[in-house]
């Protein structure tokens, strides 16, 4: 693609490639309706004809956790991975103050179950696109929202694309303990056969593992994993080497994981899912960093990793050794770009796509062939990789919202202004 270029004095342009719905559900005091408010935001790409899936951002337990929460459905890199399958991406926000029981929503028999079914059905009719109620999912549940997503599986597994269980799942708290003197931590869940048919990836951080406050994160995903994957589900381990609870780089993962399945998945039309062939994946040894053809593959298979095909495979090789993924294409070229006359200076506006592989970094600002700034102007960011939109704790872009804007305080008549995009890994957009 060629550079983005404007002359000076272009009208301004539309920036909208998408559209946002929200919906606001109140707090219940009824057994068995979710007891906290919640928000549900929907983002729908610009143009989509028929939505053929929804991606749900599940975020944890904690107030910290669902205030950073708000901005899920705002994420660059994620509306990347919907636009590429028209599917929806949805982040809700359980209003949980901080010193409240979280299971009181992370375990969706409490109510949030049928909060996120009433808020799809009421974002449908809002949006327009009434297969919105109807569309499949992929879920993604970091802490309390991989345990809300393992639960929610032995209920929808035909509604299910695939699962990403960050740092979480359900699976030691509805186990019976082996001292008699005790009970289940939660009321016992039992899995129907068609729940060992969703693609998973059970994705703890390697410095949970022996920690006094989240091991449980590394035992109960490496039980729920072998325990899965005895019954011959199509489920993987993907340990994050580089951190404990934080969800750290694991999206470039997770959303490589995701585009797979949903290749592997979603229906020409409606929405029954296609069932995976596990002989076409890709097998490691648990705890291994190296994937083989299934096919090729010379261990236990019923401990193996199961992998969806061989570009995942490798993305997951490269993660569970570095933390991250290579990536060796450059992202796409922005697009729409708007330059206005103000009294600060002339300022540019532009929109653009995340690339789908390693997201968007930064943004390099040219003036006549020159670079005469970036934006932002400087990285940063403590969980991982530096994004243009920041990163959160939980996997989300940080507050308030990075801007696709510049303003050129030296600015000379009928300059041309050309803006280019820096992908997670460095590539430039050409």
């Amino acid at each position: 693609m060629r550079p983005l270029l404007a002359l000076l004095l272009l009208p301004l342009a539309a920036l909208a490639d998408g559209a946002k719905f929200t919906v606001a559900l109140p707090a219940s005091s009824k057994p068995g309706e979710l007891a906290f408010a919640a928000t549900y935001h929907l983002w729908l790409p610009a143009g989509v004809k028929t939505v053929r899936g929804i991606i749900v951002h599940q975020h944890g337990c904690g107030e910290g956790s669902n205030k950073a929460a708000v901005t899920a459905a705002d994420d660059l890199h994620w509306q990347a991975l919907a636009r590429k399958w028209d599917c929806a991406l949805l982040g809700p926000v359980i209003h949980q103050p901080e010193a409240a029981n979280c299971r009181l929503w992370c375990d969706p028999r409490n109510g949030s179950e049928q909060a996120f079914l009433r808020a799809l059905a009421d974002l449908a009719r809002q949006s327009g696109h009434p297969e919105v109620a109807t569309a499949p999912w992929c879920l993604w549940g970091h802490s309390g929202g991989g345990f809300w997503s393992s639960i929610l599986q032995a209920k929808y597994p035909e509604r299910i694309i695939a699962i990403w269980f960050r740092s979480g799942t359900a699976y030691s708290a509805w186990q019976k303990p082996e001292d008699p003197t005790k009970e289940r931590q939660i009321p016992e869940v039992i899995l129907p056969d068609a729940a060992y048919e969703i693609p998973m990836m059970a994705n703890p951080g390697a410095k949970e593992n022996g920690d006094k406050r989240f091991n449980g994160a590394w035992t109960g995903g490496l039980a729920m994993f072998k325990a899965y994957r005895a019954k011959g589900a199509p489920i993987g381990f993907a340990p994050d080497p580089l951190t404990s609870h934080q969800c750290g780089d694991q999206r470039y993962a997770a959303i490589a994981f995701f585009d797979a399945c949903l290749a592997l998945r979603l229906p020409e039309s409606g929405h029954l899912l296609r069932k995976i062939d596990q002989s076409k994946g890709w097998l490691s040894p648990l705890l291994g960093d190296a994937a083989v053809p299934a096919a090729d593959f010379q261990g236990e298979r019923a401990t193996s990793n199961w992998l969806p095909d061989a570009t995942f495979a490798k993305a997951w090789t490269d993660y569970v050794k570095t933390g991250a993924t290579t990536d060796a294409t450059p992202p796409p070229a922005p697009f729409r770009l708007a330059v206005k006359a103000t009294d600060a200076g002339v300022e540019l506006t532009w929109d653009a796509h995340a690339d789908l592989e390693s997201g968007l970094r930064q943004f390099i600002v040219k003036r006549d062939g020159q670079t005469i700034g970036r934006v932002p102007a400087t990285l940063k960011n403590p969980f991982g990789r530096p994004l243009f939109q920041g990163m959160s704790y939980g996997d989300t872009p940080t507050l308030p919202l990075a801007a696709m804007r510049f303003v050129d305080q030296g600015a000379k008549p009928g300059a041309k202004y050309e803006v280019v995009a820096v992908n997670g890994v460095g590539l430039e957009s050409k």
